[in-house]
């Protein structure tokens, strides 16, 4: 499981630049960033070196902003690898609350999945041959 640092914003002019300006003053390196935005607010999720420190500059800052686990799956990069991971939790009926997936190379990607009970999913894919994703690996481009 990796920790990710989920940020509620209003959508208001500046709020995005805002936060990544808190993390940056703290030292703290962010590797991605994802928005998905409603007409009244945006989710922003997070993945960075120290993600307890910008869970607390960000609350400090009097920003919403929670830890939130996620499972991350190494994924060949190619056509329907995607549905494959996504048949699999199907099969036992495992709901994905969202995701995203993002290319790591020609070859690779990297699929992220929230989902409740993340330690016996990530587990369950395991048994199924999908390999975890570690912290420091979300972010590497080969």
């Amino acid at each position: 499981m990796i920790k990710q640092v989920s940020v509620f914003l209003e959508n208001r002019k500046g709020q995005l630049s805002d936060i990544c300006h808190v993390i940056s003053e703290q030292g703290i390196n962010m590797h991605a960033l994802f928005l998905a935005d409603t007409r009244d607010y945006g989710v922003v999720r997070i993945f960075c070196d120290t993600p307890h420190a910008a869970q607390h500059a960000l609350s400090s800052a009097g920003y919403r902003a929670l830890l939130t686990d996620v499972c991350a799956f190494h994924v060949k990069n190619e056509k329907g690898a995607l549905a494959e991971l996504l048949s699999t939790l199907d099969a036992q009926g495992i709901d994905v609350r969202y995701g995203y997936c993002y290319s790591t190379s020609e070859s690779s990607s990297i699929n992220v999945i929230k989902v409740d009970g993340e330690e016996a999913v990530e587990q369950y894919l395991v048994e199924q041959g999908f390999t975890p994703a570690k912290a420091e690996e979300i972010y590497v481009v080969d």
